[in-house]
């Protein structure tokens, strides 16, 4: 073991050769020299756990190059989704329209995000999205944050710090990334006071633990959760009767937030117009997933209550970027034109006709005819995903790709390690590509990948 420790070569003597010179022209002197001591310790860690021999100085010096080059290559960087899920978060949630990647580029230089140009005194940075988000949704006022959750901390500490919030036992939903509705609450610094049972819920529950205590009423989007067969919930209108009657403001938090009613194409969503018809005094939504936007957290409603949220120490924490707010008014603009709804990615993908997805399949289909693998059109269904309409299912085509000479989980991670990673699913040995989230050039670009991936060559 000593003998192969001494083995090891010294990070002067290699960074000091003509070998090293290379990648030294590419990064800093002191970052290989870091990556260098980062190998060597692994190094050793091998020799010492009973590896029999010791990296030379070839291997070292390939180590340090694909180190670096993991560095240089930092995301987050493109990727063509072939899951079928629409808003995929590990895959960035909604792709933003042109017109929203262009906006949020062009205010990346300097930028007017917080100056009035008529006057050229400051301004406000909300300006650039609340006029925007009234006329969309019908309130009388809004902002945004930088995630819904910021939205919904913001606005109980808001309104109701230090006092109680009433809500139904069932809405107590986790979220992403093991995130929970209560520990969220909470830390807003309000206490929760649980009503009902966890499938039924009734407007005496409400009533009941209504008590000098009480700062606010809230309702929550079971997100990717759904109780089904024999439940009973409060309407959103009940309730903002019930706080009008006890002067207490209603909060309601739609989660992912649709502003186009999808009920003609079968999706079954409250819209967030209809949460500010009803009453609700603040209704918050995600602008990343059914918006079609960047992240962040909208919060609407009326204009003492958001004035006030403007104000609280914790607005300025959570405030969104100047990319941002150019995204969302770009997204939010296209609301405002007629049909400007369809060019919004997510939007696209729920409603498009099924004719329009299977003819990509036959597309990318007849060009992967030649590659050493068994080609197939099959049909399949494309959850929403993100947290939204978990018992919806899109009819969907996808091309499955059984390959010949490397295993399906094989090719999915060649795919996935591209230029361009190609993220697709297995199934029953094969690589499943659904085709309503490939669009446009990306079915090119598939083919490609592919082509490389089983070493063959497409028919484009």
């Amino acid at each position: 073991m000593k003998d192969l420790l001494s083995r090891l070569p010294k990070v002067g003597r290699l960074l000091e050769s003509a070998e090293w010179a290379g990648i030294q022209a590419r990064c800093s002197r002191e970052q290989v020299k870091a990556a260098l001591e980062a190998e060597l310790d692994l190094a050793r860690q091998a020799i010492m756990a009973g590896v029999r021999q010791a990296p030379g100085e070839e291997e070292l010096l390939l180590r340090v190059e694909a180190r670096l080059g993991r560095l240089l290559q930092a995301g987050p960087r493109r990727v063509l989704n072939a899951t079928g899920v629409i808003i995929h978060t590990n895959l960035g949630r909604s792709p933003l329209a042109q017109e929203a990647a262009t906006a949020a580029a062009e205010a990346a230089g300097y930028c007017d995000l917080e100056m009035d140009m008529d006057s050229g005194e400051r301004g406000s940075r909300h300006a650039h999205v609340e006029e925007l988000l009234c006329r969309l949704t019908g309130a009388e006022a809004a902002l945004a944050v930088n995630n819904n959750a910021a939205g919904v901390m913001l606005a109980l500490g808001g309104v109701a710090k230090g006092r109680e919030g009433i809500i139904a036992r069932g809405q107590l939903v986790e979220i992403g990334g093991s995130f929970r509705v209560p520990e969220v609450m909470e830390e807003s610094g309000i206490r929760l006071v649980e009503v009902g049972t966890t499938n039924k819920t009734y407007l005496e529950d409400y009533q009941g633990a209504i008590s000098p205590e009480t700062g606010v009423i809230l309702r929550v989007h079971p997100s990717n959760f759904r109780v089904v067969g024999f439940q009973q919930e409060v309407s959103l209108a009940e309730l903002v009767a019930l706080g009008r009657e006890h002067n207490l403001p209603v909060l309601d938090d739609l989660g992912s937030g649709t502003i186009v009613d999808l009920r003609a194409w079968g999706i079954d969503e409250p819209t967030v117009q209809e949460s500010v018809a009803a009453g609700a005094d603040l209704v918050c939504f995600s602008g990343d997933k059914m918006l079609g936007g960047p992240q962040c957290g909208i919060i609407v409603g009326g204009k003492q209550w958001i004035s006030r949220l403007k104000k609280h120490p914790l607005a300025r924490a959570l405030r969104c970027d100047k990319i941002t707010l150019a995204a969302l008014a770009a997204t939010l603009a296209l609301y405002i034109q007629p049909e400007g709804w369809r060019s919004i990615p997510v939007l696209a993908m729920l409603t498009e006709e099924l004719a329009a997805v299977e003819a990509r399949a036959k597309s990318l289909a007849a060009a992967l005819s030649g590659l050493p693998a068994k080609i197939e059109l099959v049909s399949d269904v494309s959850p929403v995903g993100g947290g939204a309409l978990p018992l919806h299912r899109l009819e969907t085509r996808a091309v499955r790709v059984q390959p010949e000479r490397i295993s399906a989980q094989a090719l999915a991670q060649i795919l996935r390690q591209g230029k361009i990673p190609l993220v697709a699913r297995v199934h029953e040995e094969a690589v499943i590509l659904d085709m309503r989230t490939l669009r446009g050039e990306e079915i090119s670009l598939a083919a490609q990948a592919l082509a490389a991936a089983l070493g063959g060559e497409t028919n484009e």
